[in-house]
């Protein structure tokens, strides 16, 4: 086997590096460097190690990849996930920036996605910044116009449109119905 270095699926935050590199540490394995996606290990495993290794990294809900489309699509999930969630203002457009940052031609990185993910770079970026709406709405700390803003809307309104297209509902009546589902802790 003799590798060290592996591309993880479904690891989609920094909790997720924390938790996979506690589990790895407990299973005796020494971690050079984990981040999103990727984990290098200190010394390269043997072919029991290898089996070790994904038995740790199934039990905590994330999977080895070892092909390489594989390895470009979860490549690509990984920069849009980061571009949403560190309020990087995206310069130009998502083609362009995706391109640049994977040193790849966009039609050829869209066809991969495709045939993999069963839908678009665009529709999974979309429900990305749908998925993170939902959680800054249910925060609390930021106004519509604010939110709209900070997942790179052009206005308040397009960025309505799409939640209630994605949802079925406005970001004001979800923003209501969260509101109305919790129980302050003094009624419980």
């Amino acid at each position: 086997m003799d590798e060290k270095h592996f591309h993880i699926k479904n690891m989609v935050c920094s909790h997720c590096a924390e938790v996979l590199e506690e589990k790895l540490l407990a299973a005796d394995f020494e971690i050079q460097k984990i981040e999103l996606g990727q984990l290098t290990l200190s010394n390269p495993v043997t072919a029991d190690e290898y089996e070790r290794l994904i038995q740790v990294v199934r039990n905590n809900g994330f999977e080895l990849i070892n092909d390489k489309g594989s390895r470009i699509v979860e490549q690509i999930k990984q920069l849009i996930i980061q571009l949403i969630r560190t309020d990087k203002e995206l310069e130009g457009n998502l083609s362009a920036y995706l391109s640049k940052k994977i040193n790849k031609d966009y039609q050829q990185l869209s066809r991969l996605f495709s045939n993999v993910e069963g839908k678009s770079i665009e529709r999974y970026y979309i429900l990305q910044k749908i998925e993170r709406a939902k959680e800054l709405i249910v925060y609390g700390e930021q106004s519509l116009t604010e939110i709209a803003y900070e997942l790179g809307y052009s206005s308040q309104q397009h960025f309505s449109r799409q939640f209630k297209k994605e949802t079925g509902l406005s970001p004001s009546h979800f923003k209501d119905v969260k509101e109305n589902k919790r129980i302050s802790i003094d009624k419980l």
